[in-house]
């Protein structure tokens, strides 16, 4: 076992925990007022969340020096395949230059390397968004000019499918799972023998709807919306994006209003929530294919999967697949310490990070 830091940047918040012998020991969230959402850079937010990550340990009586290792959450990167990565001077350059794109996500690794290089430690990632083990067939589109991409909920997909082979008395690699994530996106992926081998993009509008995301919408509508000269480029990417799905229906993307609604009688509510399950259960189906039907479980998770109306509509449309199981919330701070854990142990490997040509 070892003693770990975890950190886990988000675009409000930044996630602390302290995990001795696998038990977690300490969590804290700081808040981040808006101006932090104002700063869409490595260079303007670093040493703002650094301080503020290092004031709070001191607040805690955290001493990262008596850390085994530091652990970030993963950031954009090249794709890579799944696993537990050691932070190095590629990797750094990489995300402080948000060389692959800008997510509040890369800054994770950076505020891992910079506690332990203070104290002589080493700093790992493990399951970024970026992880892409897709298989040939699934990266073919319908145009040579488009290629699908691996991006999705990987660290809580795979922290998941663990858990679930765990309890099972069994190995992720000797499993085919369906492992819905379900949050502010959605992304389904077809976990073959332990890597996803197809999965939707849900960043980039792949796949069912969800509350604050299209998915996928008809080509030709969408080239009339772009063409009509009412919106501009950025305006429909934050449409499609984070105002799109439950909210562009129903004005919100809280669940728990959606069914006050649905109890109180509105029938349009419970119409839009329903389609929301039953385009998650249509991409499970489509998973299962992938499989070639055989799947070992289907397994619900996400914040969405707190909500039993929910997960009620997706089982009753894919159980005849096989048994769903429902894994609620995302704690991706355990699922980073258990990554990092089962790596230090040597039951998974320590990856390389290696920059890619410019």
């Amino acid at each position: 076992m070892a003693r770990l830091l975890t950190i886990n940047p988000g675009s409000t918040s930044t996630k602390l925990g302290v995990f001795i012998d696998g038990k977690q020991e300490m969590a804290r969230t700081i808040r981040h007022d808006r101006e932090m959402e104002k700063l869409r850079d490595v260079p303007s937010q670093l040493p703002i969340r650094a301080q503020l990550v290092n004031e709070a340990l001191q607040e805690e009586g955290v001493d990262p020096a008596t850390m085994d290792a530091i652990v970030g959450r993963g950031g954009l990167l090249h794709p890579l395949e799944g696993g537990v990565y050691e932070i190095n001077d590629d990797m750094i350059y990489d995300l402080y230059h948000s060389r692959y794109s800008w997510h509040s996500c890369n800054l994770g690794a950076l505020l891992a390397e910079g506690i332990a290089r203070k104290h002589g430690l080493k700093s790992y990632i493990a399951d970024p968004v970026i992880i892409d083990e897709l298989q040939p067939l699934a990266r073919i589109t319908g145009w040579p000019g488009c290629t699908r991409k691996s991006i999705f909920h990987a660290l809580n997909q795979k922290a998941v499918a663990r858990r679930y082979a765990r309890e099972r008395h069994a190995d992720y690699h000797d499993l085919n799972l369906i492992v819905a994530h379900m949050g502010g996106g959605v992304s389904i992926g077809a976990h073959e023998k332990g890597h996803v081998i197809d999965v939707n993009n849900a960043l980039n509008g792949e796949g069912p709807m969800s509350p604050e995301r299209t998915g996928s919408l008809p080509v030709i509508s969408v080239i009339d919306i772009c063409y009509s000269g009412q919106y501009t480029k950025t305006d429909l990417k934050n449409t499609f994006v984070g105002h799109g799905g439950l909210f562009a229906y129903l004005g919100t993307n809280d669940a728990r209003e959606i069914d006050s609604r649905i109890e109180a009688g509105d029938e349009q509510a419970r119409l839009i929530f329903e389609s929301m399950a039953y385009q998650i259960a249509k991409e499970i189906g489509s998973a299962a294919t992938v499989l070639k039907g055989k799947v070992d479980a289907i397994l619900l998770t996400g914040g969405i999967a707190y909500d039993r109306y929910v997960t009620n509509w997706i089982e009753e449309r894919v159980n005849f697949i096989a048994p769903v199981y429902v894994y609620p919330g995302e704690d991706e701070l355990t699922a980073l310490a258990e990554a990092v854990e089962e790596a230090l142990a040597g039951r998974e490997p320590i990856r390389n990070y290696e920059k890619m040509a410019e």
